[in-house]
């Protein structure tokens, strides 16, 4: 724990962009349900989303008061346990509905794939730390590739394709930084393909790749120009957004496009396209600014930390809220395909708003020990 003088060593402007984001968030939520009897009565997304925001703001404070190589030793014990968490969700979810994602409470339900990438930062973070200088081995290479595995497969059965790639960047992305030759980066990634293209027809015979997620594909490659209400109907609702937002917007609350529900899923997937609708183009870079400000400050963290399980911890969150905001802004300006990726910080979803700022919460602990070490 940290022995006096917490809040002198706390990172304020990086919380600081953080809560800004996560207020943005919650107002065009807000904005984006008016109307929409359902989600106002039946399912107060709202109020949700501001009880998640403080139960995550009270995360964020424990894991920055907790020295993050508590972690590091616990390594082992969060990698069973995750596994065992996602291990119980697919038995439950395939003997009651065939297929799961969270866990249903009375309260709120709670989706474990969202906290295996925190997990997975944290267990390569050690991984990788113990063996900076042995990478160049290719059995280590494979080890690491067997234990994120470990998690990944789970989170693919259930079916969540798009969180799986998530956890498999954080891998790639913390094994170059931890030292893997590139020539021998460049040699697994194409390997990684070709295993992926030989063995498409098997993950569609055997349901790891759905039926939706293949249209969203070819849609994607080859859109069909007289679709009009089929695959390609959010994406054009999402360009026609941003494009009408102009350069202040239609005004909060007033965007048509958000308030008469022709922008479908706009509280999560496409909380960007009504923010750039409603709010201009002011508003959406102001966005990108606060997010391009957060992944800066867990950059900085990384290259000051006190040890490399540190740095690896800061630029493994880094890449974790770098990469789902750069394929949700892509899946809104239609340069990839859909992937139900959310936009961190903003998007509407308990899960996933507390395990972002637990990250910075992790980031910040390693801010403090540095500051410390130094005084």
């Amino acid at each position: 724990m940290v022995r006096g003088g917490f809040w002198r060593y706390f990172d304020f402007s990086l919380v600081g962009a953080m809560t800004i984001l996560v207020i943005i968030g919650v107002t065009m939520i807000r904005s984006a349900i008016a109307g929409n009897i359902e989600l106002t009565t039946t399912t107060p997304l709202v109020n949700r989303q501001i009880i998640f925001g403080v139960a995550g703001f009270v995360m964020l404070l424990v894991m920055a008061a907790i020295d993050y190589r508590v972690w590091g030793s616990l390594s082992l014990q969060l990698y069973i346990g995750i596994i065992l968490v996602l291990l119980a969700l697919n038995i439950i979810g395939g003997a009651l509905f065939g297929s799961a994602r969270w866990f249903q409470t009375a309260l709120v339900n709670i989706q474990p794939s969202e906290f295996a990438k925190i997990v997975m930062i944290l267990v390569m973070a050690d991984f990788f730390s113990k063996r900076l200088h042995l990478m160049s081995d290719p059995k280590w290479t494979i080890r690491s590739f067997l234990m994120m595995m470990g998690i990944t497969i789970w989170v693919l059965l259930q079916p969540n394709l798009s969180t799986s790639i998530v956890l498999i960047v954080l891998w790639f992305v913390l094994l170059w930084i931890a030292g893997l030759p590139l020539k021998h980066l460049i040699a697994y990634a194409l390997t990684g393909i070709a295993a992926i293209s030989i063995s498409f027809p098997l993950l569609v015979q055997f349901g790891v790749l759905q039926e939706y997620q293949l249209r969203r594909i070819t849609t994607f490659i080859a859109p069909d120009p007289n679709a009009r209400y089929g695959d390609t109907y959010n994406i054009e609702q999402a360009l026609i957004s941003i494009g009408s937002g102009g350069l202040f917007g239609q005004g909060y609350g007033q965007g048509s496009q958000v308030q008469l529900r022709f922008l479908k899923v706009r509280w999560s997937d496409f909380i960007f396209s009504a923010t750039a609708h409603e709010l201009g183009f002011v508003g959406a870079f102001l966005i990108i600014l606060l997010m391009a400000f957060v992944v800066y400050r867990c950059l900085w963290a990384a290259r000051t930390a006190p040890d490399a399980y540190g740095a690896l911890i800061c630029y493994g969150v880094a890449t974790l809220i770098a990469f789902q905001a750069l394929v949700n802004l892509g899946v809104n300006l239609n340069m990839l395909p859909a992937t139900g990726l959310t936009l961190p910080f903003l998007s509407y979803g308990g899960s996933s708003l507390v395990a972002n700022m637990i990250a910075i919460g992790l980031v910040e602990s390693v801010i403090m020990r540095r500051k410390m070490i130094e005084s």
